[in-house]
């Protein structure tokens, strides 16, 4: 163990070097060690290496904002804490991000992106990332590129799905533009993936008042109704959230939300079944309760699954 605290602080002694070559090797080192030694973790970061991994995000270089992004993210799994604490951390990701399309690699765009979502996993965390509107509106930009990498995409959608768990956030996502983004790249990807992944932001974001109008924007509801489809072909877990995201709608929203999903095709009432017959527990119960809103023409009643 004494081994591994001498390796860590001469690691990050080499961080604060004036050789741009002995940083690089120091953070290449310092990635390998936090990928194999999930030990290592927070005993580099307890050696003071975050504010220089913090700091390099900025960097010019590829391979040396590759290599901290990468090691961030390592830590991040094991030791969130340190990271959370680091005055600037939330700053330097937000620049990696807010540069996706020029200056930023490719690479650490995806595991800053990666990296917030392993912070989001701790749930005290959720309104504290959520109140950063540059980095919420800097994913949302990531998912509307054209020609965005399909893992930045991924790592963009995970990292709002997170941020959307904490209610409080929603309404703000609403706002910056989420629903549109979201439902276009429903209708633009047909990887499986994506739009599995996407629908689960949509449920999410769903589930408060502003919501509503947003979605008829864009024909929201439709487009769930087209997910749900049997015709379709969605998978089982893309159908869950639409299942998902209508009932959020339903509670959240007013009359017309009701009216539309009362006058929703037979096709779409059809995969509703399937879901309330083939889904997960969780599904299941939700399926349940939106067929009755269907049939009963969205009384009210208690939604909670």
């Amino acid at each position: 163990m004494e081994v591994k605290h001498r390796t860590a602080r001469s690691l990050v002694k080499k961080l604060g070097s004036v050789s741009e070559i002995t940083r690089s090797e120091a953070l290449a080192e310092l990635r390998l060690m936090t990928k194999n030694d999930a030990e290592s973790r927070l005993i580099i970061a307890e050696a003071g290496a975050i504010p220089y991994l913090a700091e390099t995000l900025y960097s010019s270089s590829h391979d040396s904002q590759d290599n901290a992004a990468a090691t961030l993210l390592n830590i991040s799994i094991s030791s969130r804490a340190p990271l959370m604490s680091t005055r600037g951390l939330l700053d330097a990701i937000s620049h990696v991000l807010r540069h996706h399309a020029t200056n930023s690699s490719p690479s650490a765009v995806q595991s800053s992106a990666a990296t917030l979502y392993s912070l989001l996993v701790d749930d005290s965390y959720r309104p504290i990332i959520g109140a950063k509107r540059d980095i919420a509106y800097s994913l949302i930009e990531i998912i509307k590129r054209p020609n965005s990498p399909p893992r930045s995409i991924k790592d963009a959608l995970k990292a709002l799905f997170g941020i959307a768990l904490f209610p409080l956030n929603r309404a703000g996502l609403i706002d910056l533009g989420a629903a549109g983004a979201l439902f276009s790249l429903v209708l633009k990807d047909g990887r499986v993936g994506i739009v599995e992944d996407t629908t689960a932001v949509i449920a999410q974001i769903a589930g408060c008042e502003e919501s509503e109008r947003a979605f008829w924007k864009v024909s929201g509801v439709k487009v769930l109704e087209d997910l749900l489809d049997v015709g379709t072909g969605s998978s089982e877990r893309t159908k869950e959230n639409a299942v998902g995201a209508l009932l959020n709608l339903l509670r959240c929203g007013g009359g017309g939300v009701m009216r539309e999903v009362k006058e929703m095709r037979p096709g779409a009432v059809e995969g509703i079944k399937d879901v309330m017959e083939n889904g997960t527990a969780k599904g299941k119960s939700k399926a349940i309760a939106l067929l009755k809103a269907v049939e009963d023409g969205a009384k009210k009643w208690d939604f909670a699954v």
